[in-house]
């Protein structure tokens, strides 16, 4: 990849493209400019043009040339969800059959409902990036605490979140099977998040048979559908609301979660993706 970006011929020499029918590139590099083998690339989102207060001055030029060039070069756009699809319709003029939503998945064997009783804690896996909130998480948090003064937080993921409020914890990186007993176990997912290009968390938390309440911010509500209470992430009384109406009465969303899941399988990512290809090599 790093060849992309510095030169492409030996980019060609290197995976000897003029033999293959179709290229596909699954993360956003510098696509050299090929005309053959036609080339599909992966874009995740667009955050750094929704949110470029997210990101600092060099990040931002480098995604601007490099994502820029990379869409424009290639036949096919694929992207996680249709909210990444309108971003890049509207945003880089593409025409809307260039560019295909293929949802990413979850492990169906690994994330599964738990035998264990569910405890008195929110779920929320972020690392505590500016567009996670965990701020007006906190928030919220504090006021579900007068009513429930026993509920406690539990964070998930690398990095420093400075001083924590009273009831939560940071458990820092865990394992999938830590994150999977987590999920099993807790009274909810909440999940505040500002951007998302998809929101793998959500998935992952219904196939585990644990209720959720999320943002209703970019994907999300593409991939929650009506399995999740959905919230506005700026408002933290609406995000309280949220979480309080999803503990109260958690069996309708455990029941919707654990069938909206079934729709995101690996295996219906990879066949989406062999139309792709099958379309790309006889073009």
């Amino acid at each position: 990849m790093t060849l992309a970006a510095a030169n492409p011929r030996p980019l060609h020499r290197e995976l000897e493209l003029e033999k293959l029918d179709a290229v596909h590139f699954p993360l956003s590099v510098m696509l050299p400019p090929v005309r053959r083998p036609p080339a599909a690339t992966t874009v995740l989102d667009l955050q750094h043009e929704e949110h470029p207060e997210f990101f600092g001055r060099a990040e931002l030029a480098y995604r601007k040339v490099v994502y820029g060039r990379t869409i424009k070069r290639s036949r096919i756009v694929i992207t996680i969800s249709e909210h990444a699809r309108q971003q890049l319709i509207e945003r880089h003029g593409l025409a809307p059959d260039r560019v295909r939503v293929i949802h990413l998945a979850v492990d169906h064997a690994v994330f599964t409902p738990g035998g264990p009783p569910r405890g008195e804690y929110l779920l929320y896996p972020a690392r505590p990036w500016p567009h996670k909130n965990h701020a007006r998480l906190f928030e919220a948090f504090a006021m579900l605490r007068r009513e429930r003064p026993s509920l406690r937080l539990v964070l998930t993921g690398e990095g420093d979140y400075g001083a924590l409020p009273d009831g939560v914890e940071s458990r820092g990186r865990v394992s999938t099977d830590e994150l999977v007993g987590l999920y099993q176990r807790a009274a909810a997912l909440v999940f505040p998040s500002l951007y998302e290009g998809f929101g793998i968390p959500l998935v992952e938390a219904m196939a585990c048979g644990c209720p959720v309440a999320s943002s209703n911010a970019t994907s999300l509500p593409d991939v929650a559908g009506d399995a999740a209470r959905l919230f506005d992430p700026r408002d933290p009384e609406e995000i309280a609301r949220a979480v309080d109406d999803v503990l109260r009465d958690p069996e309708p969303w455990i029941e919707r979660g654990l069938e909206r899941a079934k729709l995101f399988t690996w295996d219906a990512c990879a066949r989406a993706h062999d139309v792709v290809y099958r379309e790309l090599s006889s073009g």
